[in-house]
Order: structure tokens, then C-alpha cells, then sequence
């Protein structure tokens, strides 16, 4: 892949910029049997690798929700646009810190042309399609240096950078996972939404649609994807059997076991989860908010109650312990 585009940007002639359309569905489950999609970063690997710097990424509607191929299947909607131009050839690199010091400062520009619209003629970015396009002028910073420089002196990687650009817009330290469903909530709520915009979303995040199903937060099928309530929720769950837990998922689990079984179960399920216990009770403050915000009373309601029970819920987790202190006693 890297060959092939450099072929194409040294053909190219240096005006115009250089369109590529990548419409690519990858899953990939490595040693640990965790999914993920690669083949979104490989691809801006290439690009950046071929000598090309990105100057935008947008979501193109390029395939019929009606079609035959489409209909039940978990098919591609959508098509990403990737906007290049030849990097110069005496390109300097910068450092991490000054990395994230340009991030900061065109970030918030961008971020308001795409929300808010710029000139006369107003076009904003839809919610679910926002954390793919603000990947464009994220990767334009990054891809206008030769190397972006760790502080141990290696070359940033493109999931760092992609990574650094999510936080930006989610403004948080959740996981991809949990990133993806509080944008697809805001967007959808518990309602059922096209296969191939979740996955356009998902990569975005640096995660997949295949790996949120086996995480247990969504159904997936028929074309549609739907996140899961807390009552929807698999009753036999245990997180010590659970590869990986995103913050979504732990707090609706917890607000399961809070409505089904009373704060001791909270507690103890907690006890169990304690390394992300201020993520979640972050979580749960913002979805409340979101919530109210939107009008939702009874979807606000879970937050709400755990948000109340929360001291109750953090004291019965403190007299348990983790299960690493409970097995340090015997």
C-alpha cells in the first residue's frame, strides 16, 4: 500500500490536491482474542509514509441505505475521503509537547467552523460524523512533519496521534469504547442506527463495531447497531471473566446490580472494578447531564440514582477490597 501511493504522489501533479476515497471493513483479533480495526491506521500510515500530508478526512454518503446489498447486512454506508498533498521535502520534526501545543491551538477553530459553519453558506458536520472529520486537521498538524518525537526519542506512532486528537474532542480520558457509545448515545440514544455510520464513528475512535459487540455493550445485526440498556444486560456478567471492560459497560452494569439487588451489590461489584471507578462516576455525571439537557427524564433517572447512592456504593467496595487485597489476607 505505502509503494503504490508514493507512486501515485510522485506522479501527482504539486496544485491540486490528491482525493483518496477508502471504503475498507477490517476486524482484527490478535493473542488476547481483542478485536479491533487496523486497517484504518495502517492506511494513514501509508499515506504518511508515501510523502503525502493529510489536510482533511470527510465522511461521504457514497452507498443507498435501500439497496439489495445492504438490506440485513452490516454493510458499508459511507466512504471516508482522505484530502492530501506532497509533504515538503525538508519537512522538520517537533516534539510530543509541541505536538499537542498545535493541537490546541487549530483544534478549537476547526472544531467551530465544523459545528457552527463558516461564510455565508452555513454547512456544519452531523454529531456522528464529527470525530472522523476532525481527524483532518488533527492529522494535518501531525502529517506535516517528517516525525512527531516521543520524549524517549522515537517517532510518535498514528494510533498516538489519532488517540491525542479523540481526547481533544471527547475532552476525557475514556477508552475508545466508551467514547463511541456516549457519541452514538447523543446521536441515537437506545435507538437502532445504520450499520455502516457506527462503523464510520467507531473507527474514528480507533476501535470497531465487531469489538464493542463482544465487549456486551450493543447488538449488532440486520444492518442496524443499538446500544444496550442496563436491564438488557446479561445477567450471568462477571468482570474478573470479561477481557476488557469499558467504562460504559461497568456503569451499567453497576446501575443493574443498584436496581436489582440494592447498594451492597453495587458495592461489591465495584470492589471488582475499582481502577475505573472515577471514570465511571464521570460518566455518570455527564449522561445525567446529557439527559436533562435533552429532556429525557427517565433516561436520566439510573444516573441520577447512582449519583445519589454513590458514597454508600464507594464505602461497601472499601470494607471488600479489591480482589488482590482479599487474596493477600490468605
Amino acid at each position: 500500500m505505502t509503494c503504490a501511493i508514493r507512486r501515485i504522489a510522485v506522479q501527482a501533479h504539486p496544485e491540486p490536491p490528491i482525493t483518496i476515497y477508502y471504503a475498507f471493513k477490517q476486524s482484527e483479533t490478535d493473542v488476547n482474542n481483542k478485536t479491533s480495526s487496523a486497517g484504518w491506521e495502517t492506511f494513514l500510515a501509508a499515506l504518511i509514509r508515501a510523502g503525502l500530508q493529510l489536510t482533511g478526512t470527510w465522511p461521504i454518503r457514497t452507498e443507498k441505505q435501500g439497496r439489495s446489498r445492504a438490506n440485513d447486512s452490516n454493510a458499508l454506508a459511507s466512504s471516508i475521503v482522505l484530502v492530501c498533498r506532497k509533504r515538503p521535502a525538508d519537512a522538520l520534526t517537533i516534539s510530543r509537547r509541541a505536538f499537542q501545543r498545535e493541537l490546541s491551538q487549530i483544534l478549537p477553530q476547526a472544531l467551530d467552523e465544523m459545528t457552527w459553519g463558516s461564510g455565508e453558506e452555513r454547512s456544519t458536520v452531523a454529531p456522528v460524523d464529527l470525530s472522523q472529520a476532525i481527524i483532518g486537521p488533527g492529522m494535518a498538524i501531525f502529517s506535516r512533519y517528517a516525525a512527531v518525537l516521543e520524549a524517549d526519542g522515537t517517532p510518535m506512532s498514528v494510533k498516538t496521534a489519532l488517540h491525542l486528537i479523540n481526547r481533544f474532542l471527547a475532552d476525557d480520558e475514556f477508552d475508545p469504547e466508551t467514547q463511541f457509545c456516549l457519541q452514538w448515545f447523543e446521536t441515537n440514544y437506545w435507538k437502532p442506527g445504520l450499520y455502516g455510520v457506527a462503523d464510520v464513528a467507531a473507527r474514528a475512535k480507533g476501535t470497531s463495531v465487531d469489538a464493542l459487540f463482544r465487549s456486551g455493550v450493543l447488538n449488532s445485526g440486520g444492518g442496524e447497531v443499538q446500544l444496550l440498556r442496563w436491564n438488557e444486560l446479561p445477567t450471568d456478567w462477571k468482570p474478573d471473566l470479561d477481557r476488557q471492560t469499558p467504562v460504559w459497560e461497568a456503569l451499567h452494569y453497576l446501575i443493574r446490580n443498584l436496581n436489582m439487588h440494592g447498594e451492597q451489590s453495587a458495592g461489591a461489584l465495584l470492589a471488582e472494578m475499582s481502577a475505573v471507578s472515577g471514570p465511571v462516576r464521570t460518566l455518570a455525571y455527564r449522561l445525567y447531564t446529557l439527559c436533562e439537557r435533552k429532556g429525557l427524564a427517565e433516561d436520566a433517572r439510573p444516573y441520577n440514582e447512582l449519583i445519589g447512592a454513590w458514597a454508600s456504593i464507594e464505602v461497601v467496595a472499601d470494607e471488600i477490597g479489591p480482589p488482590e487485597k482479599q487474596g493477600e489476607l490468605f
